[in-house]
């Protein structure tokens, strides 16, 4: 009986591992770069300004 503890013990790890990482995995809202690029060029331009000096 002992064995057979041993032997559930990572059937239930890789059952666990495979709930997470189809949650993991799941899909989510499409969002676009939209976010993301805006402050990328508001970065660039903070470093364009702070270059252009005399």
């Amino acid at each position: 009986m002992a064995a057979l503890a041993w032997l559930l013990i990572p059937l239930g790890a890789a059952v666990g591992a495979g709930l997470w990482g189809s949650w993991a995995n799941r899909t989510r809202k499409a969002r676009s770069d939209g976010p993301e690029l805006d402050g990328y060029a508001r970065f660039r331009a903070a470093m364009e300004k702070s270059h252009t000096g005399p």
